[in-house]
C-alpha cells in the first residue's frame, strides 16, 4: 500500500470518527477539497470550513481532537474488522448514486466481497413489533430470495429484519446485515448470537468506528445505505411512521424497485405498506414475485390461476350448454338452444355429449342436471 492510500485510508478512518453518518456538508468538503485538506482543517483547529456554523464547527473540532485513527484500526483489527473506501476494489459502486451522502468508508465483518454481495442483493425490511404473519412472510422470502442465489440485507433489528436474516441463514444462503452502530458492537443486545452467527455465515456492515452506540438519528441515516446498496426494498409489515418506509421511499429517489407485502386491511402494521401500495411500490407475495422485478430480463413469476375444475376441460360450446340448464328443473332442447345462443341440432349433439360425462340426463323430451352434476357445479369436483 501506498503512502497515499495509507494516508486516505487513515483520513477516511478519522472523519468516521469525526462527522455523522449522512452529513452532505462534510461530504461535499471531501468532494471538493479532498480528504488530506478536510483532515489537515479540522486538526488544525482553525477558520471553519464552509457551511457551518461556529458552533457546528466547534463541535466538530472536539470530536477531531478526540480522534485516534491508528488505534481504531488496530481495535477493528482485533475483531475480524476492515475499513472499505470508496473507489477501493470492495466498494460496491451504486453507493455513489447517495451523491454527499455517501458514506465516508465502511466497517465490514466478515469474509465475503461486500462489492460482490452487493451486485446481487435485495433488501428486506419492516416492522419491529411484526405479527406472527409478518415474520412468516420475511422468513419465507428471505429463503426463497435465498435458495435462488440473492443476497438478504437487513438491519439487523428485531421483528422483520432479524426473521430476514434467520430465512436466509436457515436456507443456507447469504445475507448481510447493516447496523447503526460500531460491527463490533452487536445491537440489538438481544440479537448478538444472530449477529455473530451472519458475521461467521454473511457480513456485517456500518458506518460507525469501533465501539460507537446506535442513536435514533443514526437509524435513519443507516437505512439510505440498505436502500443505496441493494438492487430493490421489500417492506414486509410497516406502520405510518416505520423507519422501514423510510428505507423504501429513498429506494425509490435512488431508482431503486420498491416492493411491500400486503396484510389485513384492519391491521395497522400494514397500513404503511398500504400506502406505499397506493404509489410507487409494487406488490409482491413470495420470492418469485420479487426476482421477477429485480432479476434479469425474462426472470418470470409462474403464472398465477386457480385450480383446473372439470368444467374448463369442455369445450366453450360445450360450457354454454351446460350454463344454460336450469338449476331445478327439466328443459326442452329449443329452451337450452335459445340459452346458449346457438341451434336446436347442436345443442342436442352437446347435451349428449354431457350426459356421457355425467352432466345431464333426459327426462322425455327433456334434459335435466344429475343431482351430482348440481354438487360439481358448486364443488369443483366432477360428476359421478
Amino acid at each position: 500500500m501506498s503512502d497515499e492510500s495509507d494516508d486516505e485510508l487513515l483520513g477516511r478512518v478519522f472523519l468516521t470518527r469525526v462527522v455523522e453518518p449522512g452529513d452532505e456538508v462534510a461530504g461535499r468538503w471531501v468532494r471538493e477539497a479532498g480528504v488530506g485538506e478536510v483532515v489537515e482543517r479540522l486538526r488544525a483547529g482553525g477558520e471553519a470550513l464552509p457551511g457551518v456554523s461556529a458552533t457546528r464547527w466547534a463541535g466538530l473540532l472536539a470530536r477531531a481532537r478526540r480522534a485516534e485513527p491508528e488505534r481504531d484500526l488496530a481495535l477493528a483489527r482485533q475483531a475480524g474488522v476492515r475499513f472499505v473506501c470508496p473507489g477501493g476494489p470492495e466498494w460496491p459502486g451504486q453507493l455513489d448514486d447517495l451523491g454527499d451522502a455517501r458514506p465516508i468508508g465502511l466497517w465490514v465483518r466478515g469474509r465475503p466481497s461486500l462489492r460482490v454481495w452487493a451486485l446481487r442483493s435485495v433488501a428486506v425490511v419492516g416492522a419491529r413489533a411484526c405479527t406472527e404473519y409478518g415474520a412468516h412472510m420475511a422468513v419465507t422470502l428471505a429463503a426463497g430470495l435465498a435458495e435462488q442465489g440473492w443476497v438478504v440485507v437487513s438491519g439487523g433489528a428485531y421483528g422483520v429484519d432479524g426473521a430476514a436474516h434467520r430465512g436466509a441463514l436457515g436456507a443456507g444462503g447469504a445475507t448481510v446485515a447493516v447496523l447503526a452502530c460500531g460491527v463490533d458492537r452487536p445491537y440489538p443486545r438481544g440479537h448478538t448470537e444472530l449477529i455473530m452467527r451472519i458475521a461467521e455465515q454473511g457480513l456485517v456492515v456500518g458506518e460507525l468506528p469501533p465501539r460507537e452506540h446506535p442513536t435514533p438519528s443514526r437509524f435513519v441515516l443507516r437505512n439510505r445505505v440498505i436502500a443505496a446498496l441493494t438492487r430493490g426494498t421489500v417492506v414486509v409489515e410497516a406502520a405510518h411512521r416505520s423507519g422501514s418506509l423510510v428505507t423504501a421511499r429513498a429506494a425509490g429517489r435512488l431508482g431503486r424497485h420498491t416492493m411491500g407485502v400486503p396484510g389485513p386491511a384492519t391491521s395497522a402494521l400494514s397500513a404503511g405498506v398500504h400506502e406505499l401500495l397506493r404509489g410507487e411500490a409494487v406488490l409482491v407475495t413470495d420470492a418469485a414475485e420479487v426476482v421477477e422485478l429485480v432479476g434479469a430480463m425474462g426472470q418470470l413469476a409462474p403464472e398465477r390461476r386457480g385450480p383446473v375444475l372439470p368444467r374448463d376441460l369442455l369445450a366453450p360450446a360445450t360450457r354454454r350448454v351446460l350454463a344454460a340448464l336450469p338449476a331445478r328443473r327439466t328443459a326442452a332442447p329449443h329452451e337450452i338452444a335459445l340459452g346458449a345462443q346457438t341451434t336446436d341440432d347442436d345443442a342436442i349433439a352437446r347435451l349428449y355429449e354431457l350426459r356421457a360425462l355425467g352432466y345431464v340426463e333426459r327426462h322425455g323430451d327433456g334434459w335435466k342436471l344429475t343431482r351430482q352434476a348440481m354438487i360439481s357445479l358448486r364443488t369443483g369436483r366432477p360428476p359421478g
